[in-house]
């Protein structure tokens, strides 16, 4: 037996009996006190000596080199197994005679952790090269070729991470990634190497990690692989150096820090890795790059004095103090300062902080005491795996667990073990808080919130949960896909960079919001739609007070955000210092309109649809923001269509001047109906448009270069202001235009003459135009022509009509639309029984039955009509305090509702930023009590409507 430290004494005493025992009913008989101490530290080196029995009579007899080099030599044997089966057992056997001879040598003090690190990452690559040269003979049989040596094969498989850098753990994965030659890697599976290689990096997988009655080799991990959520396991050398030339995160340069070729085609790996060199070691970074290196340090929560560590279930790895903080310490000084000094670029952790200590840039008191710290570190993690052969980092939480490890690590008592590990700790936070200490944390108040690599950080996780969301691990998958790139706003470095400084801020913002959840999700879905991010985090950056609105947004109006993520330029009308304060008037919106409808007619229409966009933007976040009320929405969106109808008329008339020319004294109008008419829009609203000319004496054609006819000139006059609100440009959208409204509806020409519309409404329209027709309000047109269609409209809505007949035509009306569009629940405001339809036919009815004799009740506004309506007693004074609430209710919550989303909600899938934004629309107390009375005051509409509607059954007027 060789010479050794004095290895920790037994924990368990009883257990290394038994172990004992069992081994000398199988014949073997020792004495030896290390025994003592491995048996009762470690249940699972137990039964590993009672299976090896022979491994560890030899390590005995002539130490732990000689089992590991048998070891080793019979897991190179797998490469010319027969069978699978064959070389899988070969390589498991290995494993644990190997696994048993490290674990003892530990113990036992012959090796310290820096040789146990190197050794097993020595034997983890005799198995991965065994097992990929096993399967190039496989693959060799198979396509029929003669053996493809490894040297030769154009693939490579390189060691990343702790593997990467010969500190392998004693339980741990190993971190590889498969790479192939295209032009070089002889296999094809259906023409396509790449499903070759693939094959190959399963059967790796197979090989070393599945489980079988002889064990397992090692667990194998690929997700280091380029972008590993969206990619196959095994990639071009060509395709990935595309991915980190355009793609690649700073957290990958680190982990490529430690890349080495451990199996395959050495020359494949030497090219890729010089190719990959300008990636990872960048001679020139900018202040951007510095600070994303810096803030892969930064995410992490370390202040100096930052409350106790505690020692109990406190992971080593990941924790405050931990043998991360320790690597990121090292990492994040290696990326900046190694482009320029290669000397810096040791893959090994004690290396590179020896290399950064040798140049200067870190105190060699500091460099001594961090290698110390990881050196005991890693120790410790070497003695938590051993316990049970578990990948685990953490400590236990019971007391008898902590004097367990207390002991195995040497200690004579938990609180020594304590005070040790504790001032570890401290004194790698220490260092760690120090790092960049004059840049502002990015961590959360809360703690941790780190989103680099591929792996989930617990702290992280509980920082998310501890902010409110409750699933903290898709609010982390979803902002590491942020980080590859996976959406298009942040495909580009700089996007990415600005990214990791606002992800905290961003959080933050979202967590305030009543459900965090939807918040984040909606935030996910609108950055998903952006076509860039750089502009959008610029403004974040600058003004923060912007993402919290957003975060209100997103959590309240889905639809409004989507809107947003589609014009994302509209945000720069955030700068303007009076956005918020006040909705401009209608005189404010032509002059800020004139300014900007200048240039050529494609800029004329791109400047609208910026104007429009941020107009409506404007009213949106007002509401939401609740800086304007719900019943302020109608009036300003209306304004909004007005402005840009009268601003763009002009140009479209000069436009079509300048081949057609003008038709002196003509007039052209355009007729607001509906929403537009009622001064009722919402921000889904289409437009409602007719279309009156009228010529002089006279006149039959234009008098351009291209003569067109009256009738044919109007025509296109019409179609062209039409194709200007409504024609998608690269400044996006502006209105929809619905033309059904003009006379004889689709099959009518899109403009007519003042007569034509007098003669149509005089003698063929329905009851139904004639209602609509209460809603005609001129949006643009020649004061001189204004004036007649003005007369018109009045004339036709103040002729004489039997009562009987209007009624009946409006409820047979209203019982034909509730078969077309049935109610889908009482938020379908429109349709809903007693919704505003109801309260709308009530009051254009009722207009066209008094106007007659009482012309002062027409009134375009609904509300406006219902209360000229009970003026001259046609509505008694209850029935219009009501129908009038129940207007300003409903049309309020609709301003909302159309604000926030496309179709009627589920109001119980609603979010709860939704339901604040109805409750304070409402002015109620809650939510529940918003919607108690939206039904109440339905189901008095709709009693009204039946008394209305009922109090006539004469014949109708209609066919």
């Amino acid at each position: 037996m060789p010479q050794t430290c004095v290895p920790p004494k037994a924990f368990d005493d009883a257990r290394a009996l038994r172990v004992k025992e069992a081994l000398a009913e199988k014949g073997f008989l020792s004495g030896e006190p290390l025994l003592e101490s491995v048996f009762g530290n470690s249940a699972y080196l137990g039964r590993l000596a009672q299976r090896e029995i022979g491994a560890l009579a030899e390590y005995l007899a002539s130490g732990p080199v000689t089992v590991v080099n048998a070891a080793i030599l019979l897991a190179q044997a797998a490469t010319r197994a027969e069978t699978e089966t064959q070389a899988m057992k070969d390589l498991r056997t290995a494993k644990r005679r190997a696994g048993l001879a490290i674990a003892m040598a530990d113990i036992a003090g012959l090796w310290d952790v820096d040789k146990v690190m190197a050794e097993l990452s020595r034997f983890a690559d005799a198995c991965v090269g065994a097992a990929l040269g096993f399967l190039l003979r496989d693959q060799s049989a198979r396509a029929g070729l003669q053996p493809v040596a490894e040297e030769n094969c154009g693939l490579t498989v390189l060691a990343l991470g702790k593997y990467g850098a010969f500190e392998l753990n004693y339980s741990s994965d190993i971190d590889l990634v498969v790479f192939y030659d295209g032009a070089k890697f002889p296999f094809a599976k259906r023409g396509d190497p790449r499903g070759a290689a693939v094959e190959i990096a399963r059967g790796l997988v197979r090989l070393l990690s599945e489980i079988t009655t002889e064990g397992y080799v090692f667990r194998v991990d690929l997700r280091l692989r380029p972008d590993a959520g969206a990619t196959q396991i095994a990639i071009s050398t060509a395709a990935a150096l595309d991915y980190y030339e355009a793609m690649g995160q700073n957290w990958e340069r680190a982990a490529m820090i430690k890349a080495r070729a451990c199996a395959g085609d050495p020359q494949t790996a030497m090219h890729f890795l010089a190719g990959l060199e300008p990636f990872v070691w960048r001679r020139h970074l900018d202040f951007a790059a510095i600070e994303d290196i810096q803030s892969i340090k930064r995410q992490i929560h370390a202040h100096v004095g930052h409350g106790e560590i505690a020692v109990a279930g406190h992971n080593i790895k990941l924790g405050r103090g931990g043998i991360r903080e320790i690597e990121f310490f090292t990492q994040t000084q290696q990326l900046i300062l190694g482009g320029r000094h290669p000397r810096l670029r040791a893959p090994s952790t004690e290396a590179a902080l020896q290399a950064l200590a040798n140049d200067g840039r870190l105190e060699p008191t500091v460099a001594e005491e961090l290698k110390c710290d990881y050196r005991f570190l890693r120790r410790l993690e070497h003695r938590l795996q051993m316990v049970e052969d578990l990948q685990t980092h953490t400590l236990p939480n019971t007391a008898e667990g902590l004097a367990h490890i207390a002991c195995f690590m040497g200690y004579q008592d938990s609180q020594d073990f304590r005070a040790v590990l504790t001032q570890v700790l401290e004194n790698v936070q220490g260092h760690y808080a120090r790092l960049f200490e004059s840049q502002p944390n990015l961590a959360s108040q809360e703690g941790n919130l780190v989103f680099t690599g591929v792996e989930e950080d617990p702290e992280t996780l509980k920082t998310l949960k501890a902010m409110g969301f409750s699933n903290p691990a898709h609010v982390s998958a979803a902002i590491r896909g942020w980080h590859h790139g996976r959406i298009r706003a942040m495909r580009s470095q700089r996007a990415r960079e600005l990214l990791t400084k606002l992800i905290p801020s961003i959080l933050k913002a979202l967590a305030s919001a009543i459900d965090p959840d939807i918040a984040f999700a909606q935030f996910d879905r609108f950055l998903s739609s952006l076509p860039s991010g750089v502009q959008l985090f610029s403004l974040f950056l600058a003004r923060p007070q912007f993402l919290n609105l957003l975060a209100r947004i997103v959590g309240a109006t889905p639809r409004l955000a989507s809107y947003l993520a589609r014009n994302p330029a509209v945000l720069d009308a955030l700068l303007d210092a009076e956005f918020f304060s006040r909705l401009p008037p209608r005189a404010e919106l032509d002059q800020g309109l004139g300014r900007v409808l200048t240039g050529s007619y494609e800029e004329v229409l791109d400047a609208a649809r910026r104007f429009t966009r941020e107009a409506i933007f404007r009213v949106g976040v007002q509401i939401v923001e609740g800086t304007a009320k719900a019943d302020q929405a109608g009036p300003a969106l209306a304004d909004v269509a007005e402005s840009v109808i009268a601003g763009l008329l002009p140009k479209v008339e000069e436009a079509l001047a300048e081949t057609a020319g003008h038709i002196p004294g003509a007039g052209f109008a355009v007729v607001a109906m509906g929403k537009l008419g009622g001064r009722e829009m919402t921000a889904s609203s289409d437009l409602d448009l007719v279309f009156v000319y009228q010529l002089p004496q006279g006149a039959e054609v234009s008098d351009g270069r291209r003569p067109l006819s009256a009738t044919l000139y109007f025509a296109r006059l019409a179609q062209r202001l039409i194709a200007a609100l409504t024609t998608p440009t690269a400044a996006g959208t502006l209105y929809d235009v619905d033309m059904r409204l003009r006379p004889t509806g689709k099959k009518g020409p899109v403009a007519v003459s003042l007569k034509s519309f007098a003669d149509y409404h005089a003698s063929q329209s329905w009851t139904w135009e004639h209602m609509a027709l209460t809603r005609a309000r001129l949006v643009a047109a020649p004061s001189s022509l204004r004036g007649l269609v003005e007369s018109e409209i009045r004339r036709r809505l103040t002729l004489r009509r039997s009562a009987d007949a209007i009624i009946g035509d409006a409820r047979r009306m209203r019982v034909r639309m509730a078969e077309t569009f049935p109610e889908h629940n009482v938020w379908d405001l429109k349709y809903a029984a007693g919704g505003l339809v109801d309260i709308e036919f009530i009051a254009q009815a009722l207009q066209l039955v008094h106007a007659s004799a009482r012309p002062e009740v027409l009134d375009t506004n609904t509300i406006a009509a219902l209360e000229k309506l009970a003026e001259i007693e046609a509505l008694t004074g209850p029935d219009a305090e009501i129908l009038i609430a129940s207007a300003r209710l409903q049309q309020a919550l609709t301003q909302v509702l159309r604000l926030a989303l496309d179709e009627t909600p589920r109001i119980e899938e609603a979010s709860p930023g939704l339901k604040t934004l109805l409750t304070r629309a409402a002015e109620a107390p809650c939510f529940d009590d918003a919607q108690a009375r939206l039904i109440g005051l339905q189901t008095e509409t709709r009693g009204i409507f039946h008394r209305v509607m009922d109090a006539w059954s004469r014949p109708s007027t209609m066919s």
